[in-house]
């Protein structure tokens, strides 16, 4: 049985999809039931866990080979660092009293660095917890998400600006599909050569891109003239705000792209890499309302 935390989000119901396919048993876990159906209908086991409650969590991990774990940083939190700690304790003591024979943590590029990373760095507490916990682990570093893109996607369809905080705008960084993330989580569970083991794998799509590489991308989807604009610093904070985030939140996300904008968050040097399939325009397209595509 592989158990699949965050079942229902993009990366987790890939994994679910893709282990189903290989005929493997799947445990999907999720917050409540609603969020089950098409698991269900992929032939899952459906376990409703709470990831800030041990006996939860330790309930949905019963009886499991292996284990894909989530730890998701809270949207609607005023102080989601705090609640994420919480469930990185809650995690890390489920495993250590009854431990599978393979874990697989979902974490970010950049998490192996000690400080000033602000979101990344929760799961580098992530990391730091589950490796004396976990004899058998598997690390997935992911490159930032493609579908992160659709929380600007109706300014810049209204407006014709995609704002962005990567600067400066020429630069290309890494971007991966999230479903691609989740079949190669999929393809590491059922590798069992690495018995014993600490494996660190990262995962990036097939080129990676720049914010106007977005922008031209969307224009030609959507036939409508977009152009990417570098957000000011001094505007990414009451930007966030406006979004409705809290304050810690936007202040995790800010500090991130600072150190991201200086060269710092990349593939780590040493350990595996991955590379997915999925283009960026095939995400994006995805991403429109029906009525902002082009015409072909």
């Amino acid at each position: 049985m592989i158990v699949i935390f965050g079942a229902s989000g993009k990366v987790g119901r890939a994994t679910a999809a893709a282990l189903r396919s290989s005929g493997q048993a799947v445990r999907a876990v999720v917050r409540n039931a609603q969020q089950g159906s098409g698991l269900m209908q992929l032939g899952c086991e459906m376990a409703i866990a709470d990831l800030l409650d041990e006996a939860s969590v330790a309930s949905a991990m019963r009886g499991a080979d292996a284990v894909q774990i989530l730890c998701p940083v809270p949207i609607a939190d005023a102080h989601p660092a705090n609640t994420m700690h919480r469930m990185i304790d809650v995690t890390v003591a489920a495993l250590r009293a009854n431990p599978p024979a393979r874990v697989l943590a979902l974490s970010d590029y950049g998490a192996e660095l000690e400080s000033g990373t602000g979101i990344t760095m929760l799961f580098h507490a992530l990391e730091m917890q589950l490796k004396p916990a976990v004899q058998n682990l598997t690390l997935l570093r992911a490159a930032e998400h493609m579908q992160n893109w659709a929380r600007v996607l109706p300014a810049a369809l209204s407006t014709g600006i995609l704002p962005s905080l990567h600067h400066p705008l020429s630069k290309r960084f890494p971007t991966v599909a999230a479903q691609d993330v989740g079949r190669v989580a999929a393809e590491l569970l059922l590798d069992s050569g690495h018995a014993n083991a600490l494996r660190t794998v990262s995962v990036e799509g097939p080129q990676r891109v720049s914010a106007p590489d977005v922008a031209r991308t969307l224009s030609e989807l959507s036939g409508r003239e977009i152009a990417a604009h570098a957000l000011p610093r001094d505007a990414w904070a009451p930007t966030l705000l406006r979004a409705g985030l809290s304050a810690e939140h936007a202040k995790l996300i800010t500090d991130l792209y600072d150190t991201h904008n200086a060269g710092l968050i990349d593939a780590q040097v040493f350990g595996e890499r991955r590379f997915g399939t999925t283009q960026l325009s095939e995400v994006l397209a995805s991403m429109l309302p029906s009525n902002a595509t082009a015409e072909r």
